[in-house]
């Protein structure tokens, strides 16, 4: 009696778990904004502060995206919650309507807090829409 009751509870945790299994699998993985602003050629620098709560800012990966004017970007530091900043040197000239490679999260997955990025616009733009994009 007690070998099938114990069976009957494994085989109710193994099909909990497949069940929980299936539907992570099923919500596909993508890249939203996670957050943007406006920048302007008198300003060196921007922070831009991850948008949502705290499940919306745990991902895998981080990227940048630009668009209305071409973009030198000479650094990006990556502030996480509960990890080490992390700092992106000479990421180099973003096109407008281009993008970064994909920067991976610490660990499996993090919280992005905020993105400090400096910069200098290219041409005679004074704005640009800088876009930070979170995959998950």
């Amino acid at each position: 009696m007690k070998t099938q009751f114990r069976f009957l509870v494994a085989s109710a945790v193994v099909a909990a778990a497949g069940i929980i299994g299936m539907s992570s699998a099923i919500a596909a993985d993508e890249w939203f904004i996670l957050g943007q602003q406006t920048i302007k050629a008198a300003d060196p620098s921007v922070e831009i502060k991850s948008s949502g709560g705290r499940w919306e800012k745990d991902v895998k990966q981080i990227k940048l995206s630009v668009d209305g004017a071409d973009v030198q970007i000479s650094s990006v530091v990556l502030h996480w919650d509960n990890r080490p900043d992390d700092k992106l040197s000479n990421v180099g000239t973003l096109k407008s309507g281009g993008q970064t490679a994909p920067n991976n999260a610490p660990g499996l997955k993090a919280r992005l807090k905020s993105v400090t990025v400096q910069y200098k616009i290219l041409g005679n733009a004074q704005t640009a829409d800088l876009k930070v994009w979170g995959y998950d």
